[in-house]
């Protein structure tokens, strides 16, 4: 039943069209999950959306199920949200996807297993606060394959501001940062920083 209710809504989303351009060809949907993100007993839709040209990254589509009526409709998209392949001919091992949480939030994985002696993977946690969809959650962890003493990991909670780096516990100023100003917020570099 949650197939047929993803496919579903996966056209419906299709068919509103958000402003990725004037065409929204269905292969460059590469990862979806539903759940009722606002908590209103609505099924609600995320996509992964592939960029229109390869000096960006990958999409973000949210949608909202209307009050009034059984149609979904975008509330906001956000262009170069998360690194990664988006084409079934890529490499693997950098393949992101979404999907919806038990609590009605929205996670998005990314990584690097596949290439290089640097390796990571990343997990941004979306939750839909207020009437905004937040980022309220990093975890990152990364190891070098030639070099076994270089590894981490991170655990931030971006809305209290509680983390625990390699180990140690630590607080920075709580935050609101909304899925649109995630990437230029800087908040990563409590996770990626020295």
């Amino acid at each position: 039943m949650k197939a047929l209710t993803f496919v579903l809504l996966c056209g419906l989303a299709l068919a509103t069209q958000p402003a990725f351009g004037s065409e929204f060809p269905m292969e460059r949907v590469i990862g979806g999950a539903s759940g009722d993100w606002n908590k209103d007993g609505k099924t609600d839709l995320a996509l992964l959306v592939a960029p229109g040209s390869e000096d960006e990254d990958i999409g973000l589509v949210l949608y909202l199920e209307d009050a009034d009526r059984p149609l979904l409709r975008p509330v906001i998209q956000v262009k170069n949200f998360v690194w990664g392949n988006a084409s079934l001919d890529g490499l693997y091992g950098q393949d992101p996807t979404i999907a919806a949480t038990e609590s009605g939030s929205i996670r998005v994985r990314s990584e690097n297993s596949g290439i290089g002696r640097g390796r990571w993977e990343q997990t941004l946690t979306i939750a839909y606060r207020d009437g905004e969809f937040l980022v309220a959650g990093m975890t990152y962890s990364h190891y070098d394959t030639l070099d076994l003493d270089a590894h981490g990991s991170c655990d931030y909670n971006v809305l209290t501001g509680a983390y625990v780096k390699d180990g140690k516990s630590g607080k920075t100023t709580p935050q609101r940062i909304t899925v649109s100003d995630w990437s230029s917020s800087g908040a990563d570099e409590i996770c990626l920083g020295q």
